[in-house]
């Protein structure tokens, strides 16, 4: 019954390619920032109350969430997009390239929306032709402070049992996907660092404490915890990414601010890392007479996708675009996705959706200036993310609640 419900899905998804593209293209032309998704967030309301959804807006944010046929007593899956955009300045010279000034999807966040309402177009076409409920997420600040928590307190996840998620890769060219086995990505936490020195005459080094010969000290520092202190077979990294101290070139800096970031692949790496980084900070200011202040914020968790939803994935995939165009990425990447929240609540899988086609100029990197989806992977993508919704209401697939993950939720 259900390859039938499936085939159906298929055939609704090929007569409405055409209008997910100009959606796509649409959304590429004005995108919006984290949280100031204001018109994105209309757009997708309107277009799934047309179709026949219910849809719950917020007060605080624009995230939404959409239900067909919501009904307490069947099972539910859901699936998830997101929605906002960064402030890059396009340089891909296409004729849907933004139209707003330093502002571009240059992470595939118009693609996932696109795929989703063309998911959601095509379930409300064949609404009683399957069991059980679809609800589609359309999240708010994945780039910002992490929109899925969010949307997991205004109720996404309420009696759901799975959720699927997809990302555009440009590592992998169209027709083919990437699947993972657990630990997929990294958790991604920040931090700020505060020294402070004494100011004095640059000539007269010694009446001052030097702020930037202690952040210096501590940058070297910093870079050997993750060299000399930690397992090799666990990943890690510690990333600086700004400093800013000193006013003019003959004054000893009294005040210096780093920012960075911590990524890691396990928990317990995880939780150990912000003492070994306070350590080391403490030490170096002790030896020169500095003072600081560290502040350490736990952001994403790791995004670990769960056995069985992996294998329906591998399984729905295999049938539409073949065994030898699923992946297995086999590493985890050190790229942190807020999608990992929703899989702390419920089961689930993310997976890659390739994107890169050379001749349409789209295997640029995310989060660059050049970066383009090739529109024909919105297809898979939908059929993708529909067969497994439908496998999954149709029916018994295993379920492994997410804290019982045992091998497969660590190294």
């Amino acid at each position: 019954m259900s390859e039938k419900i499936k085939d159906k899905f298929f055939e609704i998804v090929d007569s409405i390619n055409d209008q997910i593209i100009k959606i796509r293209r649409d959304l590429h032309s004005y995108p919006e920032l984290s949280d100031d998704e204001k018109e994105t967030s209309k757009m997708v309301k309107e277009l799934l109350e047309k179709y026949g959804y219910e849809v719950k807006k917020f007060d605080t944010h624009y995230g939404l969430i959409a239900y067909l046929k919501p009904n307490k007593n069947q099972k539910t899956i859901a699936i998830r997009a997101d929605m906002d955009a960064l402030p890059i300045t396009e340089q891909t010279g296409k004729e849907y390239a933004s139209k707003i000034d330093g502002v571009m999807h240059a992470c595939g966040h118009d693609s996932h929306t696109a795929i989703a309402l063309g998911t959601a177009i095509a379930f409300s076409k064949i609404k009683d032709s399957f069991n059980g409920n679809v609800r589609f997420i359309f999240q708010h600040a994945e780039e910002g402070e992490g929109g899925s928590l969010d949307m997991i307190e205004g109720g996404a996840l309420d009696g759901a049992s799975a959720i699927l998620g997809l990302h555009a890769y440009p590592y992998l060219p169209t027709g083919q996907i990437g699947y993972k086995y657990g630990v997929m990505m990294a958790s991604a936490d920040m931090f700020t660092i505060e020294i402070f020195g004494k100011s004095s005459h640059g000539a007269r080094p010694h009446e001052g404490v030097d702020a930037i010969l202690v952040t210096s000290m501590i940058v070297n520092s910093l870079n050997h915890i993750v060299s000399r202190r930690i397992d090799p077979l666990h990943p890690a990294v510690i990333s600086l990414g700004t400093i800013e101290g000193g006013k003019t070139s003959n004054i000893i800096c009294d005040h210096v601010i780093l920012t960075g970031t911590v990524r890691t692949v396990n928990d317990k790496i995880r939780n150990k890392i912000p003492d070994m980084m306070r350590e080391s900070i403490k030490g170096v200011c002790k030896s020169m007479g500095a003072k600081f202040n560290f502040d350490y914020t736990f952001y994403y968790p790791e995004l670990i996708n769960e056995k069985s939803m992996v294998n329906l994935l591998v399984k729905e995939a295999t049938n539409i675009i073949g065994e030898q165009n699923c992946i297995d990425l086999k590493d985890p990447v050190m790229g942190g996705e807020d999608f990992a929240e929703y899989l702390k609540v419920v089961n689930g899988t993310f997976f890659r959706l390739g994107t890169c086609n050379e001749n349409k100029q789209t295997c640029h990197p995310q989060h660059n200036s050049k970066f383009d989806v090739d529109d024909d992977a919105l297809k898979i993508g939908m059929k993708i993310m529909g067969a497994c919704a439908i496998e999954f209401l149709e029916t018994s697939v295993p379920a492994t609640l997410p804290n019982e993950l045992g091998c497969f939720a660590k190294y």
